[in-house]
């Protein structure tokens, strides 16, 4: 009898040790099972909706790409959005709360550092890592955000490293003297022209003037226009966006008073979205991300490019974030810990994404060393002529 006692014990042990494997196995392939959330704050209606639209259209192709392959180590991934609409503050850290409350596993932002900030700051108070595709400062990370800015980072060039490759440019090109119109509306612009003057007067390049002007509303162009046409040189060199206002009227004003010199800008001047037909855009060159005019080095951007029908190369980094995301999380174990990603994201060196090969550093959280499309407008009329790539990036 006290044998068959022990036996059905020993049994009844057994079973429930059996049991709790199970449930831990369950439990397990439940969590393996679901998807990685993915909550992305975008403006879909102000001056940064040419920026964060088609970022976000590309990045919705990319994940369904990489959901067909079978996710990330055995999950899928998923977005869902929140409109700031015209990144407003409140209703940014609005966003933010919203989709912290749905339970998502990381947070996408809007394509400014300024702007991004109400939902940076929700975001990275929660742990959670905190993306921008294409945030072009270095203020992104700690240097704004502090400690907890470790969880922050962006998949834009850093304007230290596109700055440093605009003065490449200009140099390779001949254009010996410049002048310097900082638009000083957000941080990346400025960045952008402080980055150029160092590593083009580096190079022997003389600026022979520095305007100011402000975007988004001033009334400030006409003088910009007066001033930079008073002076000569082989280029005139600012950081803005057509969606801004600003951009238009400064070459309209100079074509108008017949000045014809070359106008060199940033990314943020991509396309011909914002091009005036009287008189039309010409001598008119930026570096971007990809080209949107069908003649991309790499055929599955010129692809993706028309798929999206897209206005900037900027769409690229929506792509490449997600690129980037899955290879921390794979590098992680699968693990969406916060700072665990993070700490593999700053081990980044030439990570490929479709939009070329990414590095990150624990100073740098913006992408560094990554090769820009040289894009020409001419007549209204957009046409890759060349690549570029930063040689360093300079200290501002």
């Amino acid at each position: 009898m006290q044998v068959r006692r022990k036996a059905a014990v020993v049994s009844l042990a057994a079973l429930v040790a059996v049991a709790a494997v199970a449930v831990g196995v369950a439990t397990a392939s439940s969590s393996a099972s679901k998807p990685i959330v993915i909550g992305w704050a975008y403006d879909g209606k102000g001056a940064m909706a040419p920026f964060d639209g088609p970022a976000l259209a590309a990045a919705k192709i990319r994940v369904a790409q990489v959901n067909a392959r079978g996710g990330v180590k055995g999950r899928k991934l998923q977005i869902v959005t929140c409109d700031t609409q015209g990144n407003k503050p409140a209703i940014a850290k609005a966003c933010a709360a919203k989709l912290l409350g749905q339970g998502v596993d990381v947070i996408f932002t809007t394509c400014d550092v300024d702007f991004a900030a109400p939902v940076v700051q929700e975001s990275i108070n929660a742990g959670k890592l905190t993306v921008a595709p294409c945030i072009g400062t270095d203020q992104m990370g700690p240097k704004r955000f502090g400690t907890k800015g470790k969880l922050a980072f962006s998949f834009g060039n850093v304007a230290q490293d596109e700055g440093s490759a605009m003065a490449e440019l200009a140099w390779s090109k001949g254009w010996k003297t410049a002048q310097l119109a900082t638009d000083t509306v957000i941080v990346y612009f400025k960045d952008v022209v402080k980055a150029f003057k160092a590593r083009y007067t580096q190079l022997g390049g003389k600026i022979v003037a520095e305007e100011t002007y402000q975007s988004l509303g001033s009334s400030s162009q006409s003088a910009i226009v007066t001033r930079l046409n008073s002076k000569q040189s082989d280029v005139i060199v600012t950081a803005t966006a057509g969606a801004f206002g600003a951009l238009p009227q400064i070459i309209a004003g100079l074509r108008t008073l017949d000045n014809n010199t070359m106008v060199l800008n940033s990314w943020a001047g991509d396309g011909v979205y914002w091009v005036t037909k009287d008189p039309q855009v010409t001598n008119y060159t930026f570096v971007t991300y990809a080209s949107i005019f069908g003649d991309d080095p790499v055929p599955a951007v010129n692809k993706l490019a028309k798929t999206l029908k897209a206005g900037t190369g900027g769409f690229i980094t929506g792509s490449a974030a997600i690129d980037g995301l899955s290879v921390a999380i794979a590098r992680a174990g699968g693990s969406t810990n916060g700072l665990r990603l993070a700490a593999q994201m700053e081990k980044f060196k030439n990570v490929p994404t479709l939009s070329g090969l990414v590095s990150f550093s624990p100073e740098l959280h913006s992408v560094f060393g990554r090769q820009y499309r040289v894009i020409s407008i001419q007549n209204n009329v957009g046409k890759r002529i060349g690549m570029v790539k930063a040689k360093v990036v300079p200290k501002i």
